[in-house]
């Protein structure tokens, strides 16, 4: 059987069995056409049908959320834990609160956790939770009387040694606290069964900022194989959560002026680029005031706003999609090449689409997925298991130290099953392949089960 042969069979067979869950046929086609050529080559991995069986959840619970928000209305949402494989590690990935939840999202997610995980080299196996509630327009009591509810089901199916949960879109450290508080009570224990928690409650130091700083010091990486660097370069970023907030942050300490941030309506653009005053302002509005972007404008009038748009008609050198899945398609992709993009760097999970990821790879340009370049969260997260295991805190120093040489060796390991004969770099490939290597020995080692 060629690669190709077993990448048709196999994809056939998980679309009839997975049928309509469009984002999970994208994640796994990705990670299967890259590895297919080791997998038809190894008899064992053949005959233990390994990929067949990571792309197969270990478990899902779905279970229905009722609250009472303050009307005294009584509301039901669904909720969901995808728990995709625990051969490395408890599952361990985060919970998305956003109505575009589905089980098809949530299992794309967990399996690329899986991978992204593994690449940390942190113990941790691959998992994704949720529900189709939305934060957005909530007040506090809303938002705590949801988090309670859902934890009334989920408290039985994790911990620290079984599956621990995080933040992820909609899911703050609001959210977390909520969760943890409930899980606490209802189990009668503290333990680091969540990552993401307040610092006054054993959460690490450098989490917030650990997913956009560390895209950058991928980014960085990334850079310095063609002697460059962020230094003078013009950088497009979507979203303004989280991962966007720090990533902009990040690339201005490195010499790089932002330009765009962007939120599920539209995106600003800042010709004179967001200063520490003006990422301040940013900040508050999103974190504390829970405002839109397009209020950016008010307060810096040289700016635009782009209403139902995206940022990347923008000219810029580097784009860092950090919103959410499939928000940067090959037309865009097309705009951003013509205009002299020669780096992307994802700080969300799956931004790109297949098309745009074959247009960057086309033109030789610099292009790392999020499996890789976002797992700087993560990486961060399981340095807080650590601390909570060993009771103790770290330095920002400390963490971020950690952080920088947790992303330079994945980053060193896409080179490594990345590096195609004519020296360009496929970070696709690197990652799928680094990542599935030591899930699929794990495995291998552990039976069948």
């Amino acid at each position: 059987m060629t690669a190709n042969q077993y990448v048709e069979e196999f994809m056939a067979n998980l679309i009839a069995k997975n049928p309509g869950e469009k984002e999970f046929h994208q994640a796994v086609k990705e990670v299967v056409e890259s590895v297919a050529p080791y997998i038809v080559e190894s008899p064992q991995l053949m005959k233990m049908k390994v990929m067949e069986r990571i792309v197969e959840p270990e478990r899902i619970i779905m279970f229905r959320v009722p609250w009472v928000n303050d009307a005294g209305e009584v509301c039901i949402n669904k909720g969901y834990r995808v728990q995709m494989n625990s051969a490395i590690g408890p599952y361990k990935g985060g919970i998305r609160f956003h109505s575009s939840v589905n089980l098809s999202i949530l299992k794309f997610l967990a399996f690329e956790q899986t991978f992204k995980n593994s690449l940390t080299t942190l113990p941790m196996g691959g998992g994704k939770g949720g529900s189709d509630f939305s934060p957005r327009g909530k007040s506090d009591m809303e938002v705590m009387r949801f988090c309670q509810s859902f934890m009334n089901e989920l408290f039985r199916h994790i911990g620290p040694d079984t599956d621990v949960p995080a933040g992820d879109i909609g899911v703050g450290g609001r959210e977390v606290g909520f969760m943890f508080g409930q899980y606490k009570k209802l189990r009668d224990e503290f333990t680091g069964t969540f990552t993401g928690k307040g610092r006054s409650f054993g959460g690490s130091i450098m989490r917030p900022e650990a997913t956009g700083y560390g895209a950058c010091y991928f980014g960085q990486a990334m850079l310095a194989t063609r002697g460059e660097s962020y230094e003078g370069k013009t950088v497009c970023i979507s979203g303004s959560g989280n991962v966007a907030q720090y990533a902009c942050k990040k690339a201005r300490e490195l010499g790089a002026k932002v330009v765009t941030m962007s939120d599920s309506n539209g995106f600003i653009y800042d010709p004179e680029g967001i200063d520490d005053a003006k990422w301040n302002y940013i900040f508050n509005l999103k974190n504390v005031k829970r405002g839109r972007i397009k209020e950016y404008v008010s307060q810096y009038p040289n700016a635009q706003y782009f209403e139902g748009q995206r940022p990347w008609s923008i000219k810029c050198d580097i784009a860092m999609p950090c919103a959410t899945q499939n928000e940067l398609n090959g037309e865009q992709a097309k705009e951003l090449l013509k205009n002299g993009c020669t780096c992307v760097v994802e700080g969300a999970n799956m931004p790109t689409t297949p098309d745009a990821i074959a247009a960057f790879q086309a033109a030789k340009i610099l292009y790392s997925p999020g499996k890789a370049s976002n797992a700087g969260g993560v990486a961060t997260s399981g340095l807080e298991m650590t601390q909570n295991s060993m009771r103790l805190g770290w330095s920002a120093k400390e963490v971020d130290e950690r952080l920088h040489d947790i992303m330079t060796g994945i980053h060193e390991m896409c080179v490594k099953y990345g590096t195609e004969e004519d020296g360009y770099i496929n970070y696709v490939k690197g990652a799928n392949i680094g990542g599935f290597m030591k899930v699929a020995d794990a495995m291998l080692a552990q039976g069948i089960v």
